[in-house]
């Protein structure tokens, strides 16, 4: 007797081959499901890869492209801007500036108003009185300047004006009257008007040597000379004019003039003897006639 032994089947894994063959069938097309969007990302990876380096490409190459197009851009606008300059324009901009012609006035300009006061010693206010006319006359006619004296300050005050034309108008005029309150003759004075190489000196004896009483009066009487003579023949010799006032010696004259005559009254002050010093001034004054030859 043959005895079977029958295993029962679950009702699970009793499946017609129809439904294993379905299963199968989804299974695959799950597994290709799943597979299918990790190779899509695979692709699609891959494409961008290719992508970013086409982008590269491009990217490295489209900047050439604009490089390359940019010259050309500015060159046609650097065309475009020689076209619109003037050639004249180009060439005087490296050369020197040119100015027009002065017009015949222009370096006439209008001066400021300029005003001096000359202070008048006391003992020189009634000269000035008297020779008024022959002092404000030249200032006026030759300077251009407007003058007045005034009586309370003593004083006179000369201003500039549109009929001044120098400069140093009002300078010579100062001077003018300056010499003229240190004692200088009007005449002489006027030199300083029509001249501009003279000059004021002015120093007093005890610059040179100290001396007193009977010392200092016989120093000033050597420098006079008997009745002016030596003074004179200083003045005549070194062609200058001189001022004794008391203690003060005033030389009015060139500079090299006025230097020769410094020296002379210099040595007299010292206690050289007229003589000698008369010596001196021929062979100066020879000296400078070879000069002038």
């Amino acid at each position: 007797m043959v005895v079977t032994h029958i295993t029962p089947m679950d009702t699970d894994s009793a499946v017609s081959p129809s439904k294993a063959k379905k299963n199968r069938r989804k299974i695959t097309r799950k597994t290709a499901g799943n597979a299918g969007p990790s190779s899509s990302q695979s692709h699609r990876s891959e494409d961008n890869d290719e992508e970013m380096s086409f982008g590269t490409h491009d990217a490295l190459s489209t900047p050439q492209a604009g490089s390359s197009s940019a010259p050309t851009q500015n060159a046609d606008d650097e065309d475009e801007l020689m076209i619109d300059t003037d050639p004249t324009a180009l060439t005087t901009s490296n050369d020197a500036p040119a100015f027009p012609p002065l017009a015949p006035g222009a370096d006439k300009t209008t001066l400021k108003s300029e005003t001096r006061r000359i202070p008048i010693p006391p003992h020189r206010m009634t000269p000035l009185k008297k020779d008024w006319l022959n002092i404000f006359g030249p200032l006026t006619e030759i300077l251009g300047l407007q003058v007045r004296m005034n009586v309370q300050r003593r004083c006179v005050e000369i201003r500039t004006s549109k009929h001044t034309k120098d400069i140093g108008a009002i300078q010579k005029g100062a001077d003018f009257i300056k010499a003229y309150a240190l004692g200088f003759d009007v005449n002489d004075a006027i030199a300083l008007l029509r001249l501009d190489d003279l000059y004021l000196d002015s120093f007093e004896i005890k610059d040179v040597k100290t001396l007193h009483g009977d010392h200092l009066s016989r120093a000033i009487g050597r420098i006079a000379g008997q009745d002016g003579k030596t003074k004179f023949t200083i003045e005549n010799t070194t062609r200058t004019r001189i001022v004794l006032a008391d203690t003060k010696i005033h030389i009015m004259g060139s500079f090299q003039n006025i230097k020769i005559a410094r020296d002379a009254i210099v040595s007299l002050i010292l206690g050289s003897p007229p003589g000698k010093v008369y010596a001196g001034l021929r062979t100066v004054s020879s000296r400078m006639k070879q000069r002038a030859l």
